[in-house]
């Protein structure tokens, strides 16, 4: 964990979350799913003029409410009164029920339904006195989590809200209360995002996100399929951050959100996005990145360089980069040449050739720090450190006073794989890993053999992941990209990437038992667009070497 004193930003705690639930009304046309949506109020105070699915918040009267609510055998206590919530608030909205009766499960029909008080919110005509006095039973067996929301953290009102969905029943037509809700309308998934995006159907971030997930179904069976296994498709708080100036939300899964969690945890919209290799970016009070100015298909938006260190105890270097003469004066001058040492995590032309001009600028010159190139690296990869570092060593940075500085220590973890002399540091005050190419934001790294072995890379992964566990790690600085949070949960995805993929390529290899590594690319690697097939060749190559090690095929 981040100590506190090395947060940039002052720590505050964000609004509390209110529970609340929505439901997604769907149906089949033969144009496709549709979804029933509503205009909100101009005058509300969340959301004013969205279009968004009917729903609010649950009232404690929604949990005294099962018994009159159909549950299904795997329906816990929370989904059926956030079930009977999205059931009631569906009704008062927009005057559709989701009930049938309870003597001979006929469904409510659209009159009963319209002779219905639905002005429950003065507690005047209570929703569920309603339904008992007419006999009717909330259809909440057929009412499924779709996903699970958690308002952002820099908004001022908060909620913690499924998203639900059910089949519109027949016979009825929404009406809008005209009061909270306006303009009901059945949309497609698709459509509703191509408005969306044309100003002229506002939507809310995870109305949009939901939308997005909800357009790849063809048919309310398939959505109601995927749904049966009572957990959230998926789960998000979003954050915020600046991007060309404006504000811009990610969900968990997209490349910028665990640069946002590092830098802004308690969700203060003050961190830009936006690439830029003029000046450093400072993550925390003891951590800058510098970017090199040599974005590719291989470096992404450029080689990350870090500055680890402050003033008082002088920085170490990690990754100087590529021989970009202007990118080497920055580093210096953002440290004010008080650069302590130079480390460089492998011996790759975008690592480590800036380490001697970086190191000739400084007085007294720091040491080059790392692991000699094998044999096996390529000659433009060559790199002979000043002094090669020994796995499990400690490299403290620490100031004249201790008792009125920091001490920033960085463990060396050799974790050959993408190259036989890659390390990776692990900043054990705050709980970083800087992977150097082993993982990256985005993309997967590329394991070319010689130099590179597949079988090495997976078990420096299992390495990486235990040193998380242990140390309490939870944040990943790659050399390419954003931050990335959830350390664990990133290494796991890459294994699981990397064993489905092997999957493949053995597959190609089996039905292709006489072939070449050129015939069985295409069938491997089907899924990765045609340009990065000379890169994905020398990932395939590695594994082919792993599966013939291990006689896999």
């Amino acid at each position: 964990m981040v100590r506190p004193t090395q947060h940039i930003h002052p720590q505050r705690e964000p609004a509390p979350v209110r529970p609340a639930a929505t439901l997604l009304l769907l149906r089949d046309t033969p144009a496709g799913l549709e979804v029933l949506m509503t205009r909100r109020s101009d005058k509300a105070s969340f959301g004013a003029g969205a279009y968004v699915f009917p729903g609010g918040r649950i009232d404690d009267s929604d949990a005294q409410a099962h018994g009159i609510a159909k549950r299904r055998a795997t329906q816990s206590d929370v989904q059926l009164t956030q079930a009977i919530a999205a059931l009631r608030e569906t009704f008062e909205e927009l005057g559709v029920l989701l009930a049938h009766h309870a003597d001979d499960g006929r469904p409510v029909q659209a009159a009963a339904v319209a002779a219905m008080d639905r002005s429950t919110a003065d507690g005047t005509t209570p929703f569920a006195a309603q339904c008992t006095k007419r006999g009717l039973v909330l259809a909440t067996d057929a009412v499924f989590t779709f996903a699970h929301w958690v308002t952002d953290r820099d908004l001022p009102k908060r909620f913690d809200v499924p998203f639900l969905v059910a089949r519109m029943p027949d016979g009825q037509v929404p009406v809008a209360d005209e009061t909270e809700q306006f303009e009901p309308v059945w949309v497609r998934p698709a459509e509703a995002l191509a408005r969306h995006a044309a100003q002229r159907f506002r939507l809310m971030f995870p109305t949009v996100r939901t939308l997005e997930r909800l357009a790849t179904y063809g048919s309310v069976d398939a959505v109601l399929e995927d749904c049966a296994q009572e957990q959230p498709l998926f789960t998000s708080c979003p954050r915020a951050g600046l991007l060309d100036g404006a504000e811009a939300r990610y969900m968990e899964h997209e490349r910028p959100y665990g640069e946002l969690a590092l830098v802004c945890p308690d969700g203060q919209i003050v961190h830009a996005l936006d690439w830029q290799t003029d000046a450093p970016v400072a993550l925390l009070r003891n951590l800058r990145r510098l970017t090199a100015p040599n974005p590719g298909a291989m470096t992404g938006p450029g080689t990350n360089s870090y500055l680890v260190g402050d003033e008082t105890t002088g920085y170490i270097v990690i990754d100087p980069g590529p021989l970009a003469p202007a990118h080497i004066r920055r580093l210096y001058d953002a440290t004010a040449g008080d650069i302590r040492m130079i480390v460089c995590t492998h011996s790759h032309a975008d690592h480590s050739p800036a380490a001697r001009p970086l190191q000739a600028l400084c007085e007294p010159r720091p040491p080059i720090l790392g692991l000699p190139s094998a044999p096996t690296a390529r000659p433009n990869a060559r790199f002979t450190p000043d002094r090669a570092l020994v796995d499990g060593e400690h490299l403290v940075l620490e100031g004249p006073t201790p008792e009125t500085t920091h001490t920033h220590t960085l463990r060396v973890v050799h974790t050959p794989g993408h190259a036989a002399n890659h390390l990776c540091l692990v900043l054990q005050e705050d709980g970083l890993l800087f992977s150097g190419d082993h993982i990256l934001n985005g993309s997967t790294t590329i394991v070319d053999p010689p130099d590179g072995n597949m079988t090495a890379y997976l078990d420096s992964l299992d390495l990486l992941d235990d040193i998380c566990r242990v140390g309490g790690v939870d944040f990943i600085l790659p050399a390419h990209g954003y931050a990335i949070a959830s350390a664990r949960d990133a290494i796991a995805f890459l294994k699981m990437h990397r064993f489905r993929r092997e999957a493949r390529i053995l597959e190609a290899m089996r039905e292709h038992p006489d072939g070449t590594p050129e015939d069985w690319l295409p069938i491997a690697y089907a899924d990765v667009p045609q340009r990065m097939w000379p890169m994905a060749a020398r990932s395939l190559a590695a594994h082919v070497a792993r599966i013939r090690e291990r006689s896999l095929a």
